[in-house]
């Protein structure tokens, strides 16, 4: 009897802490730089509490890789044959963004195309016994990844994409994506996915909205009305690469606000790390942003 009432006790203790996380405001921020060389103390301890790391790519025979967008370093295959394959210094730095006494990171997500997801999804298919599926399962324990990230900005297959997106759902994954455009395209792969779900246990759980560039002219308000759920603002920070749609910290904290002040958000997020370093730019200023705007 006293150990099912401390089960249960256990179990409750459980559940309010995973409502509580599921509730909580997004701030996040995209790794497009190269994690070897990135500022990890920085992005741990400047109010941010998801990382999402850019340039995952799956290849055409399951395997998957890690392309590193900086100068100086190199690509490299991280999952293949079912093992992770990226070596032990990288598995450490990645895995080392959610651990140790001073990170406010509780959330690590992998970002990617749908390169190849439509035909590993007809052969072999979504099986646990696929190179693909098993090469996830490898990468999600090697990195302790909590979430995958769809940036498809060309493809948009939704039967493939449903059908990657369960198969992630199995492995213990849960399904994001970061779209720009094409509001019909995200609008049925969110139906279909969440479809019976209640948060905090939607499979689809986030929706990075892109607010520059392509989607420089997207209304987070419209987004939710048409997804039917929050949806997060990313915007781009300073920067040299399309300097027109770089954001200040004060025009950070204006945008955010006002957003948030007439459609309630889920959080807000920053497209990316490599510009606030390479512009010498203050993660502290742009994490407090978030970090004032939602607590």
């Amino acid at each position: 009897m006293q150990y099912n009432a401390l089960l249960s006790l256990l179990l409750l203790k459980l559940a309010l802490i995973h409502a509580a996380l599921a509730a909580e405001n997004i701030r996040a921020i995209f790794l497009f730089k190269d994690v070897m060389k990135s500022d990890t103390t920085a992005l741990k301890t400047s109010g941010f509490n998801t990382l999402i790391m850019f340039g995952i790519g799956i290849l055409d025979n399951g395997d998957i890789k890690y392309y590193s967008n900086t100068p100086g370093s190199q690509d490299v295959v991280i999952a293949s044959g079912g093992a992770y394959v990226g070596g032990a210094a990288l598995a450490e730095k990645v895995r080392s963004f959610k651990t140790g006494n001073d990170t406010g990171v509780n959330r690590l997500e992998i970002s990617m195309n749908s390169q190849h997801v439509k035909n590993l999804m007809s052969r072999p298919g979504p099986g646990a016994d696929a190179p693909l599926y098993r090469n996830f399962a490898a990468l999600k324990e090697a990195w302790t990844l909590d979430a995958v990230n769809n940036d498809d900005e060309s493809l948009y297959d939704v039967a493939s994409t449903v059908t990657f997106a369960k198969m992630l759902n199995k492995i213990g994954y849960k399904y994001t994506i970061a779209p720009y455009t094409n509001v019909q395209f995200w609008r049925s792969l969110t139906t279909q996915l969440n479809s019976g779900l209640k948060e905090p246990n939607l499979a689809m759980d986030r929706v990075y909205l892109q607010c520059y560039d392509g989607g420089a002219n997207n209304n987070p308000a419209g987004w939710t009305s048409n997804l039917g759920m929050k949806v997060v603002p990313l915007i781009w920070v300073t920067n040299d690469s399309k300097p027109v749609y770089g954001t200040t910290v004060a025009q950070a904290r204006s945008k955010f606000s006002g957003w948030n002040q007439r459609n309630a958000l889920a959080g807000g997020g920053y497209w990316n790390d490599y510009d606030i370093e390479k512009m010498k730019l203050s993660y502290k200023d742009y994490g407090g942003v978030l970090t004032a705007v939602f607590p």
